[in-house]
């Protein structure tokens, strides 16, 4: 789940989403949804480790994309490349969607 949402967004773990407030950046560590192999649950700062940086370098690299307008921001840690997604918890689903990771719910999105 999103900070204070009812947006529910599956993805794969080296993806991370962070919100901008103020001048605060928030990362959301969500829940695991499939983990086969039953491996512990790391912290989101070993997450963040695992894949060779950390939540400040990311927020840095947010911050270059548009000056740290307030909203939702996704990264792909394995990739390192980082998106603005939007005002709202809905808008980092849509992101995901354009980036080829899920689909709209013909239920829910139409």
């Amino acid at each position: 789940m999103l900070a204070d949402s009812k947006t529910s967004v599956v993805m794969p773990v080296y993806y991370q989403v962070a919100l901008r407030q103020g001048t605060q950046w928030a990362f959301i560590h969500g829940e695991t949804f499939y983990n086969p192999f039953n491996l512990p649950r790391f912290s989101i700062k070993d997450t963040f480790v695992g894949f060779g940086t950390s939540m400040t370098k990311v927020a840095k690299e947010f911050f270059k994309i548009n000056g740290g307008k307030e909203g939702y921001y996704l990264a792909n840690l394995l990739d390192k490349k980082y998106y603005y997604c939007g005002k709202y918890p809905l808008d980092v689903k849509v992101k995901l969607i354009e980036l080829g990771i899920g689909k709209p719910d013909p239920f829910v999105d139409s």
